[in-house]
């Protein structure tokens, strides 16, 4: 331990034992940051929405189909960082601080390759990926511009995860949050200005807008990985004689993989809502897109509140304080929950309005608000569902989250949203619904695994 502290010392960095003292006041001081963070993260697809309403429905459900496609990538990606994670608290909390440098940088070498790949993917099939909904070609044509330059640019978004989830599972918050500041305040300067043409800028429309997103994420990822290196946080990289761990790769793939498959099939799945949804026409997609774009923002305390909860649970775990682990959770649970329910509140008073802030077509306002409304339902089970998943996941044990997304997503969630549109009068909210009722039996499947403590016992 005196080691540890004296080498954060002679960095200047501040350093806190997140394994000790309140467990309150540890996920109040995590979380904040962490929540900011993905706020503005979820700013730039948001802003893109806003711009793009502009340009009319065929752009909004182009660019709403092809950040389906986007966030199936930021799944598989998602997957190998919740291994990352795990590895780096578990190591951090066992005070193995060349541990955790070890397993960051086999991961930045491994998400590099994974880049490249899908780079090559977007440039060549950019359209036929769009093209199994069966939307119109001029959905597709905007949608493809889209993807292939997110696609194009995907090294630079790979390093600004890779990054913050290193940080942020070391216990440093604060700086991925100022990161993102960072770049998320040049992508709301920049993006009307390559959406529509202003000043010298030339107009591009959605391509603009995804433009946009790369360049203001290759500055974050460029930011991540000089702090990482000069030693600006709780760790220190360098690759001097480094060289392929096969081991240390395959203990983060063993804990990822899992977690993976679950992030794969949620966007899997969020594919096939979209393809439930395509058929009653163009104005359902575009509201479809819009009521995700607000659920990301909704979403994020939850998910900001989970993380910070699943790096104390993987940190305590790693310090051999189960117990206290376990506490970290429910006290997390508490407080999404109490914020859930405001919102909820907000979305049933004002949800015309805020479909309005992105398009103001009189049939994508009517959809979308009540799309809004029915998410308002499950979001009362969103604080169970999105704490104790990231705490498992925080502690290695990927595996019952993937499992309980399997059942409930392949086996009730999209049944349901095939039957309810055609045996019932529901329509295309019956899609919807399903959802809603696929989150509900996940988060009482999570509270009655978290209860058992299997977890307490997992090895990574």
């Amino acid at each position: 331990m005196k080691e540890r502290e004296s080498s954060t010392e002679k960095r200047n960095v501040p350093f806190r034992d997140w394994t000790q003292g309140s467990i309150v006041n540890n996920l109040w001081a995590l979380s904040w940051p962490m929540i900011i963070s993905s706020i503005l993260n979820t700013l730039g697809p948001t802003v893109d929405m806003i711009w793009v309403g502009k340009l009319g429905s065929a752009s909004v459900a182009g660019v709403g189909l092809a950040g389906l496609a986007v966030q199936l990538v930021n799944s598989l990606l998602m997957g190998l960082f919740a291994g990352l994670r795990a590895m780096v608290a578990r190591f951090v909390g066992a005070g193995d601080n060349e541990g955790a440098n070890q397993a960051a940088k086999q991961a930045i070498v491994v998400s590099a390759i994974f880049s490249i790949i899908m780079a090559i993917i977007g440039i060549f099939f950019a359209k036929q990926i769009l093209g199994i909904f069966g939307v119109s070609a001029d959905v597709v044509g905007q949608g493809a511009a889209y993807l292939r330059i997110q696609f194009l640019g995907m090294v630079a978004m790979v390093f600004v995860m890779m990054t913050g989830s290193t940080m942020q599972a070391s216990g440093d918050t604060m700086t991925p949050m100022k990161i993102s500041l960072i770049y998320r305040l040049l992508h709301v300067a920049l993006c009307p200005f390559l959406v529509f043409g202003w000043w010298i800028f030339p107009r591009m429309g959605v391509s603009g807008a995804a433009l946009t997103t790369v360049i203001s994420q290759s500055l974050g990822g460029t930011i991540g990985l000089w702090i990482l290196f000069s030693g600006r946080t709780r760790l220190r990289l360098n690759f001097r004689g480094f060289r392929f761990d096969t081991n240390l790769i395959w203990r983060i793939v063993k804990v990822g993989l899992p977690a993976s498959i679950n992030s794969m099939e949620r966007s899997v799945v969020g594919l096939v809502m979209m393809w439930f949804i395509a058929p009653f026409g163009t104005l359902a997609v575009a509201a479809h897109t819009i009521m995700q774009r607000v659920e990301m923002v909704v979403l994020m305390p939850g998910m900001g509140f989970g993380q910070a909860a699943g790096v104390l649970a993987g940190q305590n775990m790693g310090a051999n304080q189960p117990e206290r682990a376990e506490k970290s959770g429910w006290l997390g649970v508490c407080m999404v929950e109490a914020f859930m329910i405001v919102s909820s509140v907000a979305i049933f008073l004002w949800a015309p309005g805020i479909v309005r802030i992105f398009n103001n077509e009189a049939g994508v306002v009517e959809i979308g608000s009540t799309f809004l409304m029915i998410a308002a339902v499950g979001y009362f089970f969103m604080g169970f569902a999105a704490v104790l998943s990231e705490c498992l996941n925080g502690v290695g044990d990927t595996v019952i989250p993937m499992a309980a997304s399997l059942i409930t997503m392949w086996g009730v969630q999209v049944p349901l949203a095939y039957f309810l549109p055609r045996m019932t009068d529901l329509g295309v909210y019956g899609v919807r619904w399903a959802m809603v009722v696929a989150l509900a039996m996940r988060a009482f499947t999570y509270i009655i695994y978290f209860k058992l403590g299997r977890w307490k016992r997992k090895k990574v």
